[in-house]
């Protein structure tokens, strides 16, 4: 089985933010797979089942999100290799995609959550989300703000390139 979590933070208030671009990119693949998602208070997470892939969303703040995937690694017993965190990335301009096999969290307090359990040998998909309005408002600002009007409209070609790099990954042998 392929894991893919998808990171973002719970809540309403977050939903259209650029932290959550993550959570746009799950939605938008439960969307084209017609699957639906169901929340586990277990493994603090929606999930949603699509074949042998597994869809999840943590439902723990962006920086605990290490906790809700250690449960689910552990509960259906996913291998680090057969794992892909698909992630906002400040550092990468908006609508540009970076796909790595290890690596630092770049800052990323999700992917650092992450990593504080898992180590740094796991698939990260990063998504650029920088533009020139970061310079301006600061860091933790900038990510929990909204998209700009331009941004908007390039949104789905950023989810559906996206989905292409997801699938990549699917397609890959399954490590048992």
């Amino acid at each position: 089985m392929k894991l893919l979590i998808f990171l973002g933070n719970p809540g309403l208030g977050y939903r259209k933010t650029r932290h959550n671009i993550g959570f746009m990119v799950g939605d938008y693949l439960a969307d084209k797979w017609n699957v639906k998602w169901k929340f586990d208070k277990k493994l603090s997470a929606e999930i949603a089942r699509h074949d042998d892939v597994l869809l999840t969303k943590p439902q723990l703040f962006y920086n605990l999100t290490g906790q809700s995937v250690a449960k689910i690694m552990q509960f259906y017993k996913i291998p680090p290799e057969n794992l892909l965190v698909i992630c906002d990335d400040i550092n990468l301009p908006f609508g540009t995609h970076r796909l790595r096999e290890k690596g630092s969290d770049g800052g990323n307090n999700g992917l650092k959550s992450i990593s504080a359990i898992l180590g740094e040998n796991y698939i990260r998909l990063r998504i650029g989300t920088d533009n020139d309005l970061r310079a301006q408002i600061g860091d933790i600002d900038f990510v929990l703000s909204k998209f700009s009007k331009d941004e908007r409209a390039q949104l789905s070609k950023v989810l559906t390139e996206a989905a292409d790099k997801i699938a990549d990954f699917i397609t890959r042998p399954i490590d048992k």
